[in-house]
């Protein structure tokens, strides 16, 4: 183990190609973790390497190739830190992508490579720091859940479903691992500036003989307005920095407009209000 490097924290963060994974990784960085940016495709790492120099961070960010949906390969890269570093102090589960689409002409195979990233892939990663973290008795994990983790909406419902599946995930996770001192934590984002939609419902075809061509249109004309008018991720970076740094974080921690007032909606007016609600905000743009 780089005896530098002892007194340092030391970050793992997934999906750090780009998003909130690149964000992350910086301003961890800059609180003066030792990072460890992982990403599935090492040509993808200039953009991080750019923002790192332009930060001053080079020196605390080493780039890791890591898939987290090859889960053998999973165990050897983080068990390779953990020999090298002595710990991980924070991991923050990030990889993704949103599959966007109609469940009636979506593939069952489509289904199941999203749940290999979003949830499936997660899974992997946690467990690979859990024996280390126990054993410390100390550690954080942060899975970057999201507004669809609470709330589903249509088109997309595989996106919605593995982020369901990763907030209970880490609600039965999180009461596992208190008792050895190791808290888990969700970031449950709304609508920001970064990749995932462009690259998700964003590359959705539209098949002109579709029976839900007209809401598939309105759908991402939605999407392409919320992208345009996003505000920048940042106030979504200063919440995990805050967690990172935080004695006793709490379990979930929604971030951004209107992302607290939709999950109390949704947990009190009666299910009809809601329905009826949502489906007249989604399309009365039809």
């Amino acid at each position: 183990m780089n005896q530098t490097f002892d007194k340092q924290p030391v970050a793992f963060v997934t999906g750090a190609s780009s998003g909130f994974g690149l964000l992350t990784s910086v301003a961890l960085a800059g609180e003066g973790y030792r990072v460890l940016a992982s990403m599935r495709d090492l040509d993808n790492k200039g953009r991080l390497e750019a923002v790192a120099k332009e930060a001053g961070v080079t020196d605390r960010i080493e780039i890791v190739q890591l898939d987290v949906t090859d889960f053998s390969t999973v165990e050897t890269v983080i068990q390779d830190v953990i020999h090298r570093y002595g710990r991980i102090d924070l991991l923050v589960n990030n990889a993704g992508y949103a599959a966007g689409g109609f469940t009636e002409e979506l593939t069952v195979e489509e289904w199941r490579q999203q749940f290999e990233t979003n949830f499936f892939g997660l899974v992997a990663v946690t467990k690979a720091v859990l024996p280390s973290m126990r054993e410390r008795r100390s550690g954080k994990i942060v899975n970057i859940s999201s507004i669809s983790g609470r709330i589903g909406f249509p088109s997309m419902g595989p996106y919605v479903a593995s982020k369901f599946a990763v907030e209970g995930f880490s609600e039965s996770l999180r009461l596992e691992m208190l008792p050895y001192g190791v808290h888990v934590v969700l970031i449950e984002p709304g609508s920001y500036k970064t990749d995932i939609w462009s690259k998700g419902l964003g590359a959705v075809t539209i098949n002109p003989n579709s029976p839900y061509v007209k809401e598939m249109k309105t759908i991402l004309k939605y999407v392409n307005q919320v992208a345009d008018t996003a505000p920048a991720p940042d106030e979504v970076i200063q919440q995990i920095v805050q967690v990172a740094k935080s004695p006793s974080p709490k379990l979930r921690y929604p971030v951004g407009k209107g992302v607290k007032l939709g999950i109390v909606l949704k947990n009190v007016l009666p299910w009809k209000w809601w329905e009826r609600m949502m489906i007249k905000r989604l399309w009365k743009r039809s």
